[in-house]
């Protein structure tokens, strides 16, 4: 009837959602699409990788992490899930979009005490390494166990094997190095300038290998040797975050295949960043896994001691004593256990009694 008031009902009322009451939801694509890649380099945000199977030759892919990834680090070494453009070419850019578990994961600090800001930087050095090459030069400059000893810790920490590289063997012998670490077992190769490298090549095959030393070590001419175009390489990966390469950047270099071997030559990491290992994040405990020949000692101490040197009733001093380990051994270990506490500054830099000196003459 013309004039009547349209009665409503619940029908003609529309209620617009408020956004809080939107469906949510944290399904995430699966990228099933995604290929495998191996990071070989890091630097401002940007990953240069290559791809899991490929060769010396392989295109260098640049990559960024996907949103997804929260707060997850990728660093060198890491095996990750690409989508995107993984064409390598100029302006192209993929997205890493998966991060596989690590086998491994070597870490270090600044210092040794985790009371302090630069002990409580934990920094990840490299993931999924399988060997730690530890250079050291017999002379000019002359061995520095503290460092050495330092770097066990940190490998056999992180579940990775050690391997002690002594460079300069044209101008000292390696007998009181290798006497040093004689209850350890430690695997070593030798190297001459004009030396063939044919058994460090065979330790290396099918392993990621991290290189560590001191500078004038001769680490980067080992590394210009074993990769003859390290150079040109380092300086293609620089390039990914348009920087340069600089001393606390790691890159892993692909060894070339040696003659017709269809073999995996495998992988170097040179880290010249490196020059020593804080162990803030190794407990006082595990820092006898880089003194596996003191480990029976201690067996004979009350199970509170902390073996330091001021602990009166440690038993380690007379078993050492007895001529059951080699004193320069403890000597270090507690250096390690001073410096944990606060107590010492020793970074296994080039600071007193880490020069390998000839053990003390009996009686």
């Amino acid at each position: 009837m013309p004039g009547r008031k349209r009665e409503y009902d619940e029908d003609d009322v529309r209620i617009r959602p408020g956004r809080s009451s939107r469906p949510r939801t944290r399904t995430r694509p699966k990228h099933d699409d995604a290929i495998e890649a191996l990071v070989i380099a890091v630097d401002r945000g940007r990953y240069g990788c290559v791809l899991a199977d490929g060769t010396p030759d392989s295109t260098l892919i640049t990559a960024m992490r996907a949103r997804e990834l929260g707060r997850k680090s990728v660093v060198v070494g890491d095996r990750v899930a690409l989508v995107g453009d993984v064409s390598g070419d100029d302006g192209a850019l993929a997205r890493i979009v998966r991060i596989a578990e690590r086998t491994s994961v070597l870490r270090r600090t600044a210092d040794d005490d985790d009371t302090t800001p630069e002990g409580r930087l934990e920094r990840v050095v490299v993931a999924n390494a399988d060997q730690l090459v530890i250079v050291s030069a017999l002379a000019d400059p002359p061995p520095r166990t503290g460092f050495i000893d330092r770097c066990l810790v940190a490998a056999y920490d992180a579940d990775i094997e050690p391997l002690l590289c002594l460079t300069k063997a044209d101008l000292a012998g390696p007998e009181t190095v290798i006497g040093y670490y004689a209850e350890l077992d430690l695997p070593y190769v030798l190297i001459k300038p004009d030396s063939d490298l044919t058994e460090l090549r065979e330790r290396l095959a099918g392993q990621i290998s991290v290189l560590v030393g001191h500078s004038g070590v001769g680490k980067s001419t080992l590394v210009n040797r074993l990769v003859p175009d390290a150079l040109r390489a380092v300086g293609v990966v620089s390039a990914i975050g348009k920087g340069r390469h600089t001393s606390t950047s790691a890159v892993a270099l692909r060894l070339p295949p040696v003659g017709r071997s269809r073999k995996d030559p495998g992988w170097i990491i040179d880290t010249p960043g490196i020059r020593s290992f804080g162990l803030a994040h190794v407990s006082a405990e595990s820092l006898l896994h880089g003194f596996p020949d003191l480990v029976e000692g201690t067996l004979e101490d009350q199970p509170n001691c902390g073996h330091a040197g001021n602990d009166a009733d440690c038993r380690l001093d007379a078993w050492v004593a007895a001529g059951h380990a080699d004193p320069r051994r403890l000597a270090s270990y507690r250096r390690l256990l001073a410096s944990r506490a606060g107590e010492l500054d020793v970074r296994g830099n080039t600071e007193d009694g880490d020069e390998l000196v000839a053990p003390p003459t009996p009686g």
